[in-house]
């Protein structure tokens, strides 16, 4: 089941991909519905690459577990600095008062503030 999942979804990127290079070549831009499909694509082809079948009979074990909480964290962090990366270059600035792309600003700083707030809120659970 492993096989057919990473057929189909290397071959979903397949076609994304061509089609937003087809929609690039012949009206000069790509679109925010074929960026945001290829990175669905991407997803589901690295988690048909490590897990086979999402939707499969198999429990995951404990590695299985310590594989997704770590690798999860680890993306986290990613993301915050390449928001942030995004932010500062998308802006051509570096002080925070001359940043105009306010939305993206709030996105950066919710990406310092939901980890914490989560674990708050997860840890409170079981205290």
């Amino acid at each position: 089941m492993k096989k057919v999942s990473i057929i189909v979804s290397s071959i979903l990127l397949f076609f994304v991909i061509g089609f937003g290079g087809y929609k690039w070549f012949t009206a000069g831009e790509i679109d925010g519905n074929t960026i945001f499909a290829a990175s669905i694509a991407i997803a589901y082809l690295f988690n048909s690459l490590t897990w086979g079948n999402p939707q499969g009979k198999e429990e995951k074990d404990e590695l299985d577990l310590h594989i997704t909480a770590q690798s999860a964290k680890i993306a986290y962090l990613v993301l915050m600095i390449l928001s942030a990366a995004i932010l500062f270059a998308s802006e051509g600035v570096f002080d925070l008062k001359d940043i105009k792309n306010i939305p993206l600003l709030l996105v950066v700083c919710l990406t310092f503030v939901v980890w914490p707030v989560t674990e708050f809120f997860y840890a409170r659970k079981y205290k």
